[in-house]
């Protein structure tokens, strides 16, 4: 199998040259690159969901075929589990598990906009002192399941084309974050704790040291008092990531690749929360309500999104089968009415990883097929309480910043 430098990769024993491909990738051009010089038939299994039409575009691309001889996949996958896999993956498609139920995601979508109505309805009907203002506050952070909608579609699981996706997408979040989710989260979702390659462990290592590995290297990093991350996590993670980061990356990542579309549709969403409060509550009041709802949206946002990962293994791309890359990086919530809504059902992070289009009322149904083939190959396959979650979060915060000061102190 070939370099990084000229990006060639496998897929069913097939050799593709994706060098030139990568920039029209149209799952943005890092997340195929992540994957030159290694067997990549999982990975497209599991991120396509027209193969066939895919294919039709892919045979520019072909370049040659493994010889006989060869084996399918490198040595450092382990050939049984992946094969069980993926008879587990054609058990799924014949169950209909990859299915979306539509009625399921039109309450969904209800729901968001009741919590949307009543927020502004609170202040309409109550007025604008103290406690309908924090009401209004909660019912519009409430609304931001919003989030979770737009990660259903921007994984292809609502629709069955990905036509329908993209619009919805737009709509659902073209007011809220736009298309630079596709661009990191795809990438995540290939190479989960791969520093390097995953883009939600890049703030190792400067803000934080993560992972017992990375935080043991060789050089001496030293951009934080990484032995203190476990408190000050609670300054620039949860509170300020939505408000002071994502807030103006995504109008720097649209104004940068000239996506004038997106831009168009997050301008739509200012001017509706405009028109709709600042008429019922002026504009400081609305800036400071704005403001709140970011704040209390931040905080769920990054408890929940770190809460399946940050805790699990993180290390360099070790080239590992498909299965054993995302449960090594990844750990469930246990399932309960409150923490599938509080989650988005991404509480069931395993299955979301394993079948990332997969509708996500699906994952409890497919949880013992997977629990059953961890425990057959000697996989942890784990699973918590929310508190326990969130908790250890710091707890393996707290420990890797004490190996970097073991390992900084001892050099």
């Amino acid at each position: 199998i070939h370099s990084w430098s000229e990006r060639w990769l496998v897929i069913d024993r097939k050799v593709y040259d994706v060098s030139e491909f990568t920039r029209r990738h149209p799952g943005g051009s890092r997340v195929i690159s992540h994957y030159a010089g290694q067997d990549a038939t999982d990975p497209f299994v599991a991120f396509h969901s027209n193969k066939g039409l895919v294919k039709k575009y892919m045979n520019s691309l072909l370049i040659g075929e493994l010889s006989p001889e060869q084996p399918s996949f490198e040595p450092t996958k382990n050939k049984e589990l992946t094969d069980e896999f993926r008879e587990l993956r054609a058990t799924v498609e014949r169950m209909g598990l990859m299915k979306a139920n539509h009625v399921f995601f039109l309450l969904y979508l209800l729901h968001i906009l009741l919590l949307d109505g009543a927020a502004w309805l609170t202040l309409w009907i109550f007025g604008t002192s103290f406690l309908p203002f924090l009401l209004c506050a909660v019912l519009l952070t409430a609304a931001q399941q919003a989030g979770w909608l737009q990660h259903d579609l921007g994984h292809l699981s609502v629709f069955s084309t990905s036509k329908w996706n993209h619009l919805v997408h737009h709509f659902v979040i073209g007011h809220l974050k736009a298309s630079w989710w596709n661009h990191l989260h795809f990438q995540h979702h290939a190479k989960p704790n791969c520093f390097g390659k995953d883009p939600d462990i890049n703030m190792h290592p400067f803000f934080f040291a993560l992972g017992k590995i990375l935080s043991l290297g060789k050089q001496k990093k030293k951009y934080m008092p990484y032995n203190h991350q476990h408190k000050y996590f609670f300054l620039i993670g949860p509170p300020a990531l939505v408000p002071f980061f994502f807030q103006w990356y995504v109008f720097y990542f649209v104004i940068q690749r000239k996506k004038w579309v997106d831009l168009a549709w997050m301008i739509t969403f200012y001017i509706r929360l405009l028109l709709t409060y600042v008429p019922l509550l002026g504009l400081k009041a609305f800036l400071g309500l704005f403001f709140i709802v970011r704040f209390l949206e931040s905080n769920w946002f990054v408890w929940v999104t770190q809460m399946n990962h940050i805790p699990m293994h993180i290390d360099h791309d070790r080239n590992m089968d498909w299965v054993s890359t995302q449960l090594q990086a990844t750990c469930n919530v246990h399932k309960s009415a409150f923490n599938d809504w509080f989650s988005g059902h991404l509480n069931f992070q395993i299955e979301h990883h394993l079948f990332p289009m997969m509708p996500r009322h699906n994952y409890h149904k497919v949880a013992p097929l997977v629990q059953s083939l961890c425990a057959k190959h000697g996989i942890e396959y784990q699973s918590k309480p929310l508190l326990s979650a969130f908790a250890d979060i710091i707890h393996s915060l707290k420990e890797s910043g004490q190996l970097w000061l073991d390992a900084y102190l001892h050099q």
